[in-house]
């Protein structure tokens, strides 16, 4: 029975490492989300499964706790994108009845202050 704690944990920590180092990987960032939700998942389980056994809780923290990390991670990635996107549009669209350069320049220049 300790072995299918350990199992969880394992997998656990697994996932949340992967979630935190799979979040700065091109194309692996799309699934990093749900592997670190999943680290998330499994620590739940595993810490559940060492209190009925009465094992360490170590490893399921740990997992639990990169889950956590991989996830705030990813969330706080999104919404850099999604702000630099409308910065973007909005500095484009200040300037779209105009086609000079120096008008797009100064735009952006504001947007980012």
């Amino acid at each position: 029975m300790q072995d299918n704690s350990k199992t969880f944990s394992i997998v656990a920590l697994v996932c949340g490492i992967i979630g935190i180092v799979g979040t700065w990987i091109p194309y692996l960032n799309f699934v990093a989300p749900i592997i670190a939700i999943l680290g998330i998942v499994f620590g739940a389980i595993g810490m559940k499964k060492c209190k009925e056994v009465g094992g360490s809780k170590g490893l399921a923290i740990a997992g639990l706790v990169c889950g956590i990390i991989g996830t705030a991670i990813t969330v706080i990635a999104v919404l850099c994108v999604v702000c630099a996107l409308c910065t973007a549009a909005t500095a484009v669209g200040s300037v779209a009845n105009t086609n000079d350069i120096n008008s797009l320049a100064s735009a952006l220049q504001s947007a980012v202050q």
